[in-house]
């Protein structure tokens, strides 16, 4: 897998541009999805992507990818799953520290970018992983948030909160003698 995983690099432009028509297509048979059920498509996208992903990158299905960022290098392929750059301990030879056989994985995304001709997302700060998406499709999750359906979709307006109704000062019964004309 490591083979292939370097062979994605060294083709990430390819690759990428591969990947932004497939992910057209998906955008687009949207209305599929939803008739069908975005629950129910989940778990064949799940298998298609981990199988396709997994042989490609080495996916580790943390649901909320990364590639076209990263060079199509996997940041989660980081023994320190570090999403926004390498670590202080990248070896002279850009090998890991932790992992001294293996090249950084951010030594090979910036390879990847400079490949892709973009090096603008590979600097963009990468929000940290959020747990409860690992196993998920990160493929169904890119269609949710360009139709904003889903946990994308627009919130309505916070009402304001309610006020507290005025209450005027109730009028005070009449005294004997108040009122009358002297």
């Amino acid at each position: 897998m490591y083979a292939v995983r370097l062979w994605s690099v060294r083709h990430a432009k390819g690759l990428n541009r591969f990947y932004k028509g497939f992910e057209k297509i998906l955008v687009a048979l949207h209305p599929l999805w939803n008739r069908i059920g975005y629950d129910k498509v989940e778990k064949p996208f799940q298998v298609f992507e981990q199988a396709t992903k997994g042989f490609l990158f080495d996916c580790q299905m943390c649901g909320q990818c990364a590639l076209s960022s990263t060079g199509m290098s996997c940041p989660m392929n980081c023994p320190k799953t570090l999403r926004n750059g390498p670590c202080g301990g990248v070896r002279p030879n850009g090998n890991c520290e932790v992992k001294p056989e293996m090249k950084c994985v951010w030594v090979q995304g910036w390879a990847g970018a400079e490949r892709m001709g973009d090096l603008a997302p590979i600097k963009d700060v990468q929000i940290q992983v959020d747990n409860r998406l690992k196993g998920r499709s990160s493929w169904l999750r890119v269609v949710r948030m360009t139709r904003k359906v889903g946990e994308f979709a627009p919130k309505p307006p916070k009402a304001p909160p309610a006020r507290k109704p005025v209450v005027a000062d109730a009028p005070k019964p009449a005294t004997p003698g108040e009122g009358k004309a002297a």
